[in-house]
């Protein structure tokens, strides 16, 4: 049950308590967590020559004018990623962050087109992940749902090709998403084979209302079928679907420092986050490609908070969302929304 607005207005919440708060995260891509000092230790255990000279040369390029900049420097650093190892290793790192942050359920993307354009192949991808989820589930109690993602500025005919090449693993992945460049590239371009996705049993998400319009969120729920849109900000171009969003309950994985870092945002005080959540609407704090913007889920919290404001009411709010949101089994979920309510109503 949503909060009424009016037992929102407290001061903003504590940090460590921010932290303690079971959280999942739902929108985040394991390319994205590729940190400079681990990009340069699998260029170095790989051999490959990276244009960088260090890792603060790196750092320094991670500096966006829109999301096409972010990709080019973002497809660049994923050619590190050559073996199961890699997989692993990067996985594993981002659950380690993870453990830090509070985050108990994470959902991340994987782009298999990214790396079987360069003859990686899926078995190789998913064995590094899998493992990593699996290690991090036996150290840290941290739960997982894989999602596969589909390279939207390429071709429909080679997602359907990526779908197929996925279907020996098909009981390791829960989903299947649509990300990448958003502009030019509209969910109606791949209504058939998210047909095929859904005839599956897979759910359906995707990025929209990122860079494109708000038409781009209702195309994705009437035509994808989603059951979560990715980032979804720019509903508010459009009340009747902001209506909608809020009647239905869909999900947005909102990622605002990655909002900000691509200029969706001019900055984290004119980010609409806290005015959508207080409207009623389904709102979750994400990360994103945290290594290349700033901060991992709780880094996102933070931002918001003191940029905007966050009490406590928001903030378990928002919390409550992730997970209710997520695709955790019902006896998880239960347990998560039990310590939830405990931290609630302490102090």
């Amino acid at each position: 049950m949503l909060l009424l607005c009016g037992e929102m207005t407290m001061s903003n919440i504590d940090t460590e308590l921010l932290r303690a708060l079971p959280k999942a995260e739902l929108h985040l891509h394991l390319e994205g967590t590729l940190e400079p000092e681990l990009m340069f230790a699998l260029a170095e255990r790989n051999e490959i020559t990276l244009p960088y000279d260090s890792v603060e040369a790196l750092r320094d390029a991670y500096e966006f004018g829109n999301l096409q900049d972010f990709l080019n420097l973002y497809y660049q650093g994923a050619a590190v990623l050559q073996s199961e190892e890699d997989f692993y290793d990067l996985t594993l790192a981002y659950l380690a962050r993870c453990a830090e942050d509070g985050v108990v359920h994470v959902e991340p993307f994987f782009d298999p087109q990214t790396h079987t354009a360069r003859a990686i192949t899926m078995a190789c991808q998913f064995r590094g992940i899998l493992r990593a989820l699996e290690e991090g589930h036996k150290r840290w109690g941290i739960t997982s749902r894989l999602i596969l993602s589909f390279l939207r500025h390429l071709s429909e005919e080679d997602a359907v090709v990526t779908l197929q090449q996925a279907l020996p693993w098909r009981e390791h992945f829960v989903a299947v998403g649509l990300d990448s460049s958003e502009k030019g590239n509209p969910p109606e371009k791949f209504q058939r084979v998210f047909d095929q996705v859904r005839a599956l049993g897979l759910k359906a998400v995707a990025h929209a209302g990122e860079e494109g319009p708000a038409d781009y969120i209702a195309q994705a729920l009437d035509l994808l079928k989603v059951v979560r849109i990715d980032h979804g900000v720019r509903c508010t171009e459009d009340e009747q679907l902001v209506k909608r969003l809020i009647d239905q309950q869909i999900p947005l994985t909102v990622c605002p420092l990655s909002n900000v870092r691509l200029k969706v945002f001019s900055q984290m005080s004119d980010h609409n986050i806290m005015q959508l959540l207080k409207r009623g609407m389904c709102v979750t704090i994400n990360s994103d490609d945290p290594a290349y913007f700033g901060g991992y889920l709780l880094d996102n919290f933070l931002a918001v908070r003191d940029a905007i404001g966050m009490s406590k009411a928001e903030a378990v709010q928002l919390a409550r969302n992730s997970l209710t949101a997520s695709f955790m089994d019902s006896e998880t979920l239960t347990q998560h929304l039990s310590r939830l309510e405990q931290l609630a109503q302490q102090g």
